[in-house]
């Protein structure tokens, strides 16, 4: 499986550059051969507070771009947006295309990052979810999931390739590149972390730092703050290998305390 990483310098709140520039890498990555494109999480605004102007509504713009863009290039799209719900606040979710532009998966962020308000403006998801992509079995999480091992470790033993999708500040870039790391050894399989770069319209400055990890903890890709559109092959053999070799995952027991 051939991965085009798409750490987007993403234009604060400007949903038309946004989407200009992600066809852009997206046209590229066809032409180099790639399966699979990941973008950031909330690629096309950036992390915003403003959701009645900016959130869209389910299957609004974006998706239908992101949707056309997969079934015109017969490539497979992940990518993070906002969406409008029924109450006053948004989604954030990670959204799947198949090569046919048939939504595969939409995944909402379990983990709301209260620490910058953000379940002020954003519900929490309520589901996990597992979705093959050329038949491979893989899973996606966004950003703060990150930092929850435990969630990870509910598709585990299904997975072959977890996504996670970021805007995760280079103040906590050691944290990022850390966790990253720890979630491919643990759950034998490979991570692809895709962080946004630049900076947003509040000062937070990101260095990107996307990063491609392999079942044994090996990075393949790891990108710079200047970098946004990187490509890694994946052996995708090797996580039945090393889960053969070292069967760890079929020792893992979930005991609950008295």
């Amino acid at each position: 499986m051939k991965i085009a990483t798409i750490s987007l310098n993403i234009a604060w709140q400007d949903i038309e550059k946004n989407l200009v520039q992600a066809e852009k890498f997206i046209l590229k990555a066809k032409t180099d051969g790639c399966d699979v494109v990941v973008l950031p999480e909330v690629f096309n605004t950036g992390f915003i507070t403003d959701i009645g102007k900016f959130a869209e509504p389910p299957r609004g713009r974006t998706y239908q771009t992101l949707q056309n863009l997969a079934s015109k290039n017969s490539i497979n799209i992940v990518a993070g947006i906002s969406e409008k719900t029924n109450n006053a606040k948004a989604s954030n979710v990670a959204v799947v295309f198949d090569k046919s532009g048939h939504e595969l998966a939409k995944y909402s962020k379990l983990h709301p990052f209260n620490f910058a308000n953000e379940g002020k403006y954003f519900d929490a998801g309520d589901d996990i979810i597992t979705f093959e992509l050329e038949g491979t079995v893989c899973s996606v999480f966004i950003c703060y999931d990150l930092r929850f091992p435990e969630v990870f470790r509910q598709v585990s033993k299904d997975v072959e390739v977890i996504f996670v999708v970021a805007n995760w500040p280079n103040s906590r870039e050691k944290h990022w590149e850390a966790l990253l790391i720890a979630r491919a050894i643990e759950n034998q399989c490979y991570v692809v972390g895709v962080n946004r770069i630049g900076e947003d319209g509040v000062g937070q400055r990101f260095n990107g730092s996307s990063m491609v990890i392999d079942p044994l903890g090996e990075v393949l890709l790891h990108t710079n703050k200047t970098n946004e559109y990187s490509v890694c092959d994946l052996s995708l053999n090797k996580v039945a290998m090393i889960r053969e070799k070292f069967p760890f995952l079929s020792d893992m027991r979930f005991i609950k305390t008295k």
